[in-house]
């Protein structure tokens, strides 16, 4: 099950309260300001800081 549009859309970046957006695999969200990687695990996207990864 994907992401739904609606929760995008009040989805920000922890760090920057930046907009976020689905990568293309769909399993991650990403955020072009902080270059950060939120990965999604069993359809809950992991929004924390710590546990993001930089965009490669």
């Amino acid at each position: 099950m994907a992401i739904s549009k609606e929760l995008l859309d009040i989805l920000a970046c922890p760090k920057c309260k930046g907009d976020i957006r689905l990568n293309e695999e769909q399993n991650g969200l990403i955020c072009d300001n902080c270059k950060l990687l939120y990965e999604i695990k069993d359809d809950i996207p992991i929004m924390l800081i710590d546990e993001a990864g930089p965009l490669t």
